[in-house]
């Protein structure tokens, strides 16, 4: 697949680039005759981390809690 840098374009083409809305398509014209189509699509969402087990938010809780009071004495 082909790889193309925004950094590497002139300002007014990367911000035409990057603003593409999802679904929407830009045609690449040269001379007056089409030579491509981009078609914009939504990045895929990140997926949430898994939340630990009980028992590991239990033991994180405990050594904050322990950490700070030996902080305090």
């Amino acid at each position: 697949m082909a790889r193309l840098d925004l950094d590497d374009l002139p300002p007014r083409v990367a911000a035409l680039l990057s603003d593409l809305p999802a679904g929407e398509e830009l045609l690449l014209v040269q001379h007056g005759a089409v030579v491509g189509r981009l078609a914009a699509v939504a990045a895929p969402a990140a997926e949430p981390e898994p939340a630990p087990p009980p028992e590991q938010q239990m033991r994180e809780v405990f050594e904050n809690f322990r950490a700070s009071i030996e902080d305090e004495f």
